[in-house]
């Protein structure tokens, strides 16, 4: 492999001109596309194999307009007004015609008829259905049922919205997030490479992935369901692998510079080198997320591969683009950015650290570690498992409205249902009854559901010729332990709810979907968490020849991803300090803990790889155990650090978004990511290696006959290669 990228490396210097026109061809090709596609991110969910997804699909087969998107519309009389006054009914009811005319609106419940208005009057609720899907509904919809429901407004009533879509429910994603992130992304790299120049190439070819990656995924929304989460975590990992992968090759060869290499050979040994290093953590990202598809979750599938495609294009980009981006910028990433005096200071500094990797602050972290191994790995698996404590209290589920800034409708509309309904309205149940003939046959299962604890209400809805929908209305909220309890409790009493009737009973609507999906969400982890850890055990071991550095890398992963389990439990479930974050606790998103170990054990391998396969190139050199651990970690610890804040900050700084799911998702992969680079790979790792000493190099002698060599290291490269000193013009 080595070999390979190193001439892959050479060409794309040598022909950086076309290499560029190529890439930007692509860009400027994929972006034209996604623009004439108009294709937009959705949020509808289906869950194959569920009872919820059985309803939805009979009801789709028999009652399409019931599939659609539905809305919640909210009346509330200011100041104790009751909408029983002829003045607020009539703007109500005028809201209410207003919006059955709405274009892709199939029906609209009155509350005064459904008796959903509160007890004390203060309050109605209103049921909108539309006939096509959530993520179908036009905008001009949107905005047309705000101008309907101006009458209710006119006459001094609160109008507030729930549902799977409504005014303003799709929030366009603010490119604050990602724009902050770069730009201390860019001063993290300027700190640690000391050039203006070599601090803003890994940004600028982050950028080109990440660009072409988000206009790939917009052309796929056209014709493939893309959830909006989907896309922020392939712009999560995007630019911050993007950014780390250019910033690895790019810091070797910076020191291939200061050790006195011309630029077309440098570039070709931090290719053949740390370049290697890049392909295996790369692969190891892409097999984790792929690994997202044996879940049998089609939004977490799409979500893995969207995520691994950015992943796949930061990797292709660090191997081709910026090799010849390296070509263009010459000797001028190893120009300082600061006054004189300090540039010089700053190089003499930069290139003793090449020469004396020893005399580095890393080398000294590394030596404190090597001189009291044991007592450091005791130390750091403790704090890890002191942090992991919370996540034995986990609870899975997907956020309601409750979870909303108090600012969002949605959240109004919530605190108005329950302080006025109760909490179970927020999330009533769809009882589906098949093989009924009329209402009247339905009627006695209605009554049955009304007697079973739990139900605060249960009336009959819609009835065709051989099926009846039911409306059922628990006591509590669509997050409750207790509602789950419910709705296992119907299905399993349905063949005495439907006795006598003939019916077959499904209990389906978003909240027992929401239910069904994170039960199989967490009966898929443990097989999940088999499959991917097995198969990424097979690829270190491979990149390693031997047995015991991925067995530590999975250890280490467990430690940092239980740890990070433990910090999302307690900060986004119990609330520790969850007023500085602006959020609601909430239950754990049922998705997030799949999602954080394909992820984070992604990331780790990455760290992971490039430490240890510094270690095992000096190791290879000197036969040194002890000693390689010292100049190995010494000789990463600087860009490793590097890298991994900027990785933090980039997750950090997409919590600014209002949406609690991206807040969660943004607060648990930086800190995955944090304790894994720091506690871990930069601590843990070292430690065990200093106490296996050569033994963590062992492979039986039958893995060197069969397995062949990836050679990641480079060492077959330095062989075959001679770096030849002098410079010639193209190296300006």
């Amino acid at each position: 492999m080595s070999g390979f990228l190193y001439r892959l490396a050479r060409w794309s210097f040598r022909h950086r001109r076309w290499v560029l026109a190529g890439w930007l061809i692509i860009a400027v090709g994929v972006s034209a596309i996604s623009t004439v596609s108009g294709g937009k991110t959705s949020d509808d969910f289906t869950m194959p194999g569920t009872e919820a997804q059985q309803a939805q699909d009979l009801l789709y087969s028999k009652i399409p307009a019931m599939t659609g998107g539905q809305m919640q519309v909210v009346f509330a009389g200011k100041d104790g007004v009751k909408l029983s006054a002829a003045a607020d009914r009539a703007g109500v009811e005028q809201a209410l015609a207003n919006l059955k005319s709405v274009p892709q609106v199939a029906a609209v419940t009155d509350p005064y008829r459904a008796k959903l208005v509160s007890s004390d009057g203060h309050v109605a609720l209103a049921s909108v259905q539309f006939s096509v899907k959530a993520a179908d509904v036009k905008d001009s919809t949107l905005t047309a049922v705000q101008q309907a429901v101006k009458p209710a407004t006119a006459a001094g009533l609160q109008v507030e919205y729930s549902g799977t879509v409504y005014p303003n429910s799709s929030v366009a994603l603010s490119a604050v997030p990602e724009t902050l992130g770069l730009l201390v992304a860019l001063v993290i790299l300027l700190i640690t490479l000391g050039s203006l120049v070599a601090a803003g190439l890994p940004i600028l070819t982050a950028i080109i992935g990440i660009g072409i990656t988000m206009t790939v995924m917009t052309a796929l929304a056209a014709v493939v369901d893309i959830a909006s989460a989907a896309t922020t975590v392939a712009l999560m990992l995007g630019l911050s692998c993007g950014i780390d992968y250019g910033l690895f090759i790019l810091f070797r060869h910076r020191n291939n510079l200061l050790a006195g290499m011309s630029v077309e050979q440098s570039v070709g040994m931090a290719m053949g080198t740390a370049g290697g290093s890049v392909v295996f953590a790369a692969l190891t990202v892409i097999v984790a997320l792929c690994g997202l598809s044996l879940v049998g979750v089609p939004f977490l599938t799409v979500e893995g591969i969207s995520a691994a495609a950015a992943v796949a294009v930061a990797m292709l980009i660090a191997l081709t683009l910026l090799p010849a981006m390296l070509g263009f910028a010459g000797h001028k990433v190893t120009r300082f950015f600061s006054f004189p005096p300090r540039s010089r200071r700053q190089e003499r500094s930069a290139r003793s650290a090449t020469e004396h990797p020893e005399r580095t602050l890393g080398s000294r972290w590394a030596r404190f570690v090597v001189r009291k191994p044991a007592l450091v790995l005791l130390a750091g698996v403790i704090a890890l498992g002191v942090i992991a404590l919370p996540a034995t209290g986990m609870q899975l589920g997907l956020p309601s409205g409750s979870a909303k800034p108090t600012s969002n409708t949605q959240r109004r509309a919530y605190d108005l249902i329950t302080d006025s309904f109760g909490p179970g309205y927020n999330g009533p149940l769809l009882v589906v009854a098949d093989g009924v003939p009329n209402a009247a046959a339905a009627q006695p299962i209605a009554q049955r559901l009304t007697t079973v604890p739990g139900i605060a209400s249960a009336g009959v809805g819609v009835v065709t010729d051989d099926m009846a929908i039911m409306q059922v209305y628990p006591t509590t909220g669509p997050n409750d332990e207790a509602t789950t309890a419910l709705v296992h409790r119907i299905r399993d009493e349905r063949t005495t709810l439907a006795a006598g009737t003939g019916a077959r009973i499904l209990v389906g609507g978003l909240t027992a979907s929401n239910i069904d999906i994170s039960a199989k969400l967490s009966d898929a982890l443990p097989v999940f968490l088999i499959v991917v850890i097995g198969l990424s055990f097979l690829l270190l071991t491979f990149a390693f020849r031997t047995i015991l550095v991925p067995i530590k890398s999975i250890l280490g992963f467990l430690l940092s991803v239980a740890a990070a389990f433990g910090a999302q439990v307690a900060v986004f479930q119990w609330g520790w300090g969850a007023h500085l974050l602006g959020i609601t606790p909430s239950q754990t998103l049922s998705f997030l803990p799949i999602l954080m170990l394909a992820i984070i054990f992604g990331l780790s391998s990455d760290y992971e790889v490039f430490v240890v396969s510094r270690i095992n190139e000096d190791f290879a050199h000197t036969r040194d155990a002890t000693g390689s651990v010292i100049r190995g970690t010494g000789a990463t610890a600087r860009v490793v650090t590097g890298a991994a804040l900027i990785m933090v900050v980039i997750f950090v700084a997409f919590m600014l978004n209002h949406d609690p799911t991206i807040k969660a998702i943004g607060f648990s992969f930086a800190i995955g990511v944090f304790l894994d680079a720091f506690v871990v790979r930069l601590t843990l790792v070292p430690a065990v290696m200093a106490l296996a000493g050569s033994k963590i190099w062992y492979h039986p002698r039958w893995f060197a006959k069969y397995v062949p060599d990836p050679d990641i290291e480079g060492r077959k490269l330095e062989q075959i290669t001679t770096a030849a000193p002098s410079y010639t013009q193209t190296d300006r």
